[in-house]
């Protein structure tokens, strides 16, 4: 696992609980894989609020890349200018 700064702790914690940001973005970004992203998870988090998160992520289709629908690229929030 890489040395991580707090900062990158919480970008990656709020990075695994957003919906369309995938497992594969983090890994570019941070250098962690899926599985690496669980283990930190379980560390920063309490169990309860652990389980909760895997539930919700289990089998979410955006949170894989090669899962997603190609028109599903990139997610512009709607207050944002186009």
């Amino acid at each position: 696992m890489p040395l991580l700064t707090e900062a990158d702790i919480s970008r990656i914690v709020e990075m695994a609980w957003e919906d369309r940001t995938t497992f594969e973005a983090i890994e570019v970004q941070f250098g962690l894989n899926e599985s690496a992203v669980i283990a930190l998870m379980r560390l920063q988090m309490k169990p309860s609020s652990f389980r909760m998160w895997r539930k919700r992520m289990a089998g979410r289709v955006t949170k894989h890349a090669a899962l997603r629908n190609v028109e599903m690229l990139r997610h512009r929030a709607t207050h944002t200018r186009q």
